[in-house]
């Protein structure tokens, strides 16, 4: 995540309380039990299957898609699960990070096609901020998807926020061209989240052959009937879906049907997007666009965009250091809140402090002490000084605000230290601490990186102590 003085760091976030929802199946007609659970941070998104032997569990992760006919399907441990795309959705749109998903069949239920049945669970059952930070990754080029076979283009752009639009074209005289845009995820719940499935009249009697839309509904998706229809063919899907009074608006949809919105087939199609984009497994920013989407398209635009966010991950991390900026503590505040001075004073300003981390920079000049015994006419910053150089970095984070009390920092531990590029006079060292846990009993857990540039030169996990200094009876 590009960082900088002014980011404002977000936190992860997860249910505040357990909550059940059932429903049926749009494909396999089963009757399904889901409960929807708090979980721990980093945990993703997991389905649980209850029903199973040993009750496996399988992730929300694009690597575990097996299957994208009519929906988007996940398998792993024996656990399959299927139509998971309005879900997901719905937890993007809440802002969901971890959350555990039990439920007794192999499908989400499709209750009335779109997501908004799950915001309103999500939103009685509540969520809560979780004691870890939410790491967004931004691209560093576009990336871009195109099936020619399906007319199908999709492009991420890198953004400051997550932005999609989508545009749909099935050549349709009932549908015709139409195009829906997300600027904001805040929006979702109210202008994405209650757009409902759609289907066109001719696909159904296609897809109840294929054994597919056994718990389908006339009023649980969108029918387009824009090819001419019989009467007998109107009753056989009225018999197969066991409704009375059937019939085709003049609009050219099934049993007078009311859309929530003009577009909202494209509406659709843009929270299909985000819900299979959730399996990319990483909180991205982007702005999507996506011509003519569908499941197995989507699927392979997120593959593209969790292996361009892992292959720059790393990079990612590297804190934006911007000289021209004013710190956010300077030389006058670190002599206050450190004990250290000249020589050994090897912090020159703080350009990011929060709760959580500190971003620091230490400027290397030839004229530092040590160079004139350490490897003369090969001036390398030693390696132990940039271990303390991370240490005193960790004080100003760590230490208490306390114009009474003065307070030491002692090692405890040093793991994981590892030099990855030396660092010579005119380098300018960016130091990161990031706490690991929260500190207890003065003890100090934290992970320290360097980089030069783009260049990490050295990492190590440490572990402090701050003591504070017993008063001087005078």
């Amino acid at each position: 995540m590009q960082s900088n003085s002014h980011t404002v760091q977000e936190f992860q976030h997860t249910l505040l309380s357990e909550i059940s929802i059932r429903g049926v199946g749009i494909h396999t007609g089963h009757m399904v039990e889901m409960v929807l659970k708090p979980a721990a941070p980093n945990t993703g998104i997991i389905f649980k299957r209850v029903d199973l032997p040993g009750q496996p569990t399988v992730k929300a992760d694009v690597d575990n898609v097996v299957e994208t006919t009519r929906s988007t399907t996940i398998e792993a441990n024996g656990a399959r699960v299927s139509t998971i795309e309005h879900l997901l959705a719905a937890l993007v749109g809440c802002e969901i990070d971890n959350i555990l998903i039990e439920l007794n069949g192999p499908e989400v239920p499709i209750l009335d096609g779109s997501a908004a049945p799950f915001i309103d669970v999500i939103d009685k059952a509540g969520t809560q901020q979780q004691d870890a930070p939410k790491v967004y990754y931004t691209l560093q080029h576009n990336i871009t998807f195109v099936d020619e076979a399906k007319k199908v283009e999709m492009v991420a752009l890198p953004y400051s926020e997550y932005r999609i639009n989508t545009l749909i074209d099935f050549n349709s005289p009932v549908l015709g061209t139409q195009h829906a845009d997300l600027k904001h995820i805040s929006d979702f719940k109210d202008q994405i989240a209650p757009c409902r499935t759609f289907s066109f009249f001719h696909e159904i009697e296609y897809l109840l052959d294929q054994n597919l839309i056994k718990g389908g509904d006339i009023n649980n998706a969108i029918v387009v009937v824009d090819k001419p229809v019989t009467e007998a063919q109107v009753q056989r899907i009225a018999k197969v879906f066991h409704k009375d009074n059937v019939k085709v608006s003049e609009g050219g949809i099934l049993n007078n049907l009311e859309l929530r919105y003009p577009n909202e087939p494209a509406r659709h199609k843009l929270l299909d997007v985000i819900g299979d984009l959730a399996l990319v497994g990483y909180p991205f920013k982007a702005h999507i666009i996506a011509n003519r989407p569908g499941h197995s398209s989507n699927i392979a635009f997120a593959k593209k965009i969790k292996e361009h966010i892992k292959k720059n991950k790393n990079k990612q991390q590297i804190p934006v250091y911007d000289p021209t900026k004013p710190p956010v503590v300077d030389i006058h505040g670190i002599e206050k809140k450190l004990p250290h001075r000249y020589p050994f004073l090897l912090v020159d300003k703080v350009i990011e402090l929060t709760d959580k981390q500190v971003v620091a920079i230490k400027n290397v000049t030839y004229n530092e002490p040590f160079f004139q015994g350490h490897f003369p006419g090969n001036s390398i910053f030693p390696g132990v000084l940039q271990v303390e150089a991370l240490a005193q970095a960790g004080g100003i984070l760590t230490i208490p605000d306390d114009p009474d009390n003065d307070y030491d920092t002692y090692f405890l531990k040093i793991d994981n230290c590892k030099f990855k590029n030396k660092v010579v006079p005119g380098d300018t060292m960016i130091l990161r601490m990031v706490l690991s846990n929260p500190v207890r009993r003065g003890i100090c857990e934290m992970k320290g990186t360097i980089f030069v540039g783009n260049k990490l030169v050295a990492e190590a996990d440490m572990v402090a102590q701050i003591v504070k200094k017993p008063k001087v009876k005078v």
